[in-house]
Order: structure tokens, then sequence, then C-alpha cells
């Protein structure tokens, strides 16, 4: 499993590792440290025995607490668990059934909308500003082993958390971008499964567009928060500096930690 992008769990999606990545100073990422998913709740032992050979050590549930209480984690054993709630419910729709998007997505853009200002969000909130902080503080303390941060879809808190920990490693906003996409990629079968379900079962083609909205990634949503951030702060830099109060000696000690 070394090296390995995608992780072998069957009873979850989008279980990646962050390693291999290059920086623009010539370093790269290490294999084996930062790894990015969806939900835990489903999890098997064969797939708890994957993360816990890794091993996992530190376990990074992004979700809101309705999400957290309707579908707990199954934390790895070698594995400490920590609860930061990026938004203080499920904004991001992902733990939502499709009777509860329906009541406010029949009208068409709603999704792609919605998701535009849940990134937006993503840059401004107290909540998200707490988290994403503590996840960075969580980074700095882990020695050796993996740090998993996840949400529930793997994709928006998830896909923010990744730009944020990337671009303070030094990667460039094109590499980050391509794996932020990258979710796309591994979860389209069971997207199009899903999709062609609700078409099946009566689903207006307007709220099937809209749910598409809200199951994907696009450029533009991440695109949003990076405009977001650099209107107000000049640099991603600046952002991690000033308004995640991350130190210049932090920034250092994390390249040393994470990075070949």
């Amino acid at each position: 499993m070394a090296n390995q992008r995608l992780l072998p769990i069957k009873k979850g999606y989008n279980f990646r590792d962050l390693g291999g990545y290059p920086t623009a100073d010539g370093h790269t990422t290490k294999w084996r440290r930062i790894i990015r998913t969806g939900s835990l709740a489903q999890l098997d032992k064969q797939d708890l025995k994957v993360l816990t050979s890794i091993p996992v050590r530190i376990d990074v549930d992004l979700r809101a607490p309705d999400e957290v209480k309707k579908a707990p984690d199954q934390v790895p054993t070698s594995a400490t668990y920590y609860h930061l709630p990026v938004f203080a419910s499920d904004e991001t729709d992902a733990s939502h059934s499709d009777e509860e998007i329906a009541a406010q997505m029949q009208q068409p853009g709603n999704g792609y909308r919605h998701m535009i200002d849940v990134y937006h969000r993503m840059t401004t909130i107290d909540s998200a500003k707490r988290a994403y902080r503590k996840l960075f503080k969580l980074l700095l303390s882990n020695d050796d082993g993996a740090l998993l941060f996840h949400c529930t879809a793997g994709k928006d808190r998830t896909g923010m958390a990744s730009y944020l920990i990337l671009s303070a490693l030094g990667v460039q906003e094109k590499i980050i971008m391509e794996d932020y996409l990258l979710t796309n990629v591994v979860t389209q079968e069971f997207r199009n499964q899903w999709l062609q379900e609700m078409r099946n079962n009566g689903a207006s083609e307007e709220l099937v567009t809209n749910r598409a909205a809200l199951a994907s990634v696009s450029p533009d949503y991440l695109n949003t928060a990076i405009t977001n951030i650099k209107k107000n702060y000049g640099t991603i830099n600046r952002y991690l500096s000033n308004y995640l109060e991350i130190t210049p000696a932090e920034i250092k000690k994390l390249q040393e930690l994470y990075l070949d």
C-alpha cells in the first residue's frame, strides 16, 4: 500500500493519501502522513485494519454534531479521535436525504449557488476558523504515523482543509486543484448510479441536476474560496498567518514534518 493515492477501503469512499505532491521549492509531500477521506461510519474490520497498519494516529472529524450523532466514526485502534465541526449543521447537504434536498432544490441552479455560498462561508465564519486552526495544531503535534481528516463526502470541508494544508506545505495551486477535482473521478461510478436511481424514482431533472451539483466538486467552488482569501488577505500565506494565526515557525515545522 506504500505510495498509493487511493486507499483500499471497501466500506467507505474517497479515501486518499496526500503524499507524493511536489512543492514549488523542490520537496515532495510524504506518503502515509496526511490522509483525506469521506465518512468512517461504515468501515468494517478489514478497513480498520488498513488504517491501523498505516498507522493512522489522529482522526479529525470535520462534520457537524448532528452528522456525528447519526453516524459516528469507526475509529482505528491506533488513533485518537477529535471532533472539529466546520459548521454547526451540515451546510454541504452531504448527509441530507433526497426528501430534505427536494424541498429546497427544485429551482434550476440552486445546487450550484448553494455550494458557492458554502465555500465563501468556509473562509469567513468563526466555526470554520476554529476547526481549521485546531487541525493545524494537531498536524504540528503528529510526529509519526498519519493524521486523517474527513467530513461526510470527503469533498468540501475536507477539500478546503486539503487546500489550506497543501498550501502551507508549498504545493502549487494548480496541483492542489487537481487533487481537489480527483474527488469527481473516484466517486463517479457511485454518483452516476445514485443519480440514475433518482431519475428511476421519478425525480425531476431540476432536482437531479441540483443534486449532482451538491454531490460533486467544481473548480468554481474552490476558486470561490481562493478568490475570497486573496481579496481579503492578498495571498494564502497571509491568510494562514493573519487569519488562522499560524506562525512562520509553525509553517517551517509543518514542512519539516510532512515534506521529504
